[in-house]
């Protein structure tokens, strides 16, 4: 594991920060074991992204969430989809395209929904998203159920005008939407300073009339203490924008061998490493011995590898489904083309 900068937190009360390493611990697990499957080609696709660096957003702005709030995901959402509840069983034969998936199969690794859990959706789409959590909170505003919608998005996300309008529309009806920037640097292959001209992103969500804020996502502590309090905020019908700095391990997608950063610049990043820094802030406080943490990692460990043997042992969609989910249930499923060809050849 990547050696952690230099800084350690100053200690803080009634911390739950071993409940966070162990969620963060699982997210980085799981999406080593997804960058495997894809390595053994069982993966559906030819495309997935990893949010290897980026677990404490997920982990820190998720434990501020309950039951009931709903939310969007951008391309890289595995572990934010992991830290409001999913099973990564079930993940991970959706990212395998098997009918045990989320989606039957049907969505992959970029597309897992589930309403159960008040996953809207994950999308391809850049800012995709976004808006479905306007309607969504207006949905909660209007039923008065207390609950909140956030929308989790890149940095490339802010160069999309669905993502202003959302948050004008958001901060003019008072609606409980928290807007979740996880800055990762890079746009594909564009660094952000080099797509736009202030990165203060969260100084745009202000002049909307959102509650902005910053954190450095190095320090998981840090991220769900903001993330806490603007929860609490947004319950009350004040919509908010938080800017989560963290940095992408690895390439766009799992094919991308990023040439346009350094090498240099790569291995400076991946001293920004969240899921070490915490695990040696729990080590330093004497929240857990080594043996501990050692004994939770091989348990972790145990967990994700047992998603692939489930993966691979599930069976692919049949053809027959391939409308379900499609359309809504009472409408008649279309035929599909090669039975109405065969039909028609049949009959002649």
């Amino acid at each position: 594991m990547t050696k952690p900068v230099a800084h350690t937190p100053a200690p803080r009360p009634n911390t739950d920060l071993t409940s966070h390493y162990r969620m963060m611990l699982r997210i980085r697990t799981f999406e080593e074991r997804v960058g495997e499957l894809f390595v053994r080609g069982q993966s559906a696709g030819s495309m997935l992204h990893l949010s290897i660096g980026e677990e404490s957003a997920a982990a820190g702005v998720c434990a501020a969430m309950v039951e009931g709030d709903t939310f969007t995901t951008h391309h890289r959402g595995h572990g934010i989809f992991l830290a409001r509840g999913a099973d990564p069983n079930r993940m991970m034969a959706e990212i395998g395209g098997k009918e045990a998936g989320y989606c039957h199969g049907k969505g992959g690794s970029m597309h897992i929904a589930d309403m159960g859990l008040g996953h809207l959706g994950a999308n391809a789409i850049v800012g995709g998203g976004i808006p479905a959590v306007v309607g969504a909170g207006l949905a909660a505003r209007h039923h008065g159920s207390g609950k909140i919608s956030a929308a989790f998005f890149g940095d490339g996300a802010t160069g999309q005008g669905i993502l202003y309008e959302s948050m004008n529309m958001a901060a003019l009806w008072s609606l409980p939407c928290l807007f979740v920037c996880i800055n990762n640097q890079y746009g594909m292959g564009t660094r952000i300073d080099q797509a736009t001209a202030n990165p203060e992103i969260h100084e745009r969500a202000r002049a909307f009339g959102l509650v902005g804020e910053r954190v450095d996502g190095l320090d998981v502590e840090a991220v769900s203490e903001a993330a806490d309090r603007l929860v609490a905020g947004v319950r009350q019908g004040k919509p908010a924008f938080l800017m989560i700095d963290c940095y992408r391990f690895y390439g766009h997608a799992r094919k991308d061998k990023s040439p346009y950063r350094d090498p240099a610049e790569e291995e400076q990043g991946r001293q920004k490493d969240p899921v070490a820094f915490a695990r040696a802030a729990l080590l330093e406080r004497g929240l857990a011995t080594e043996a501990e943490l050692t004994a939770l990692e091989t348990e972790v460990g145990a967990e994700m590898d047992a998603t692939i043997d489930f993966t691979i042992a599930q069976k692919e969609p049949p053809l027959s489904t391939m409308f379900r989910d499609v359309y809504a249930p009472e409408e008649p499923e279309p035929e599909p083309v090669r039975t109405r060809i065969d039909r028609v050849l049949a009959r002649d």
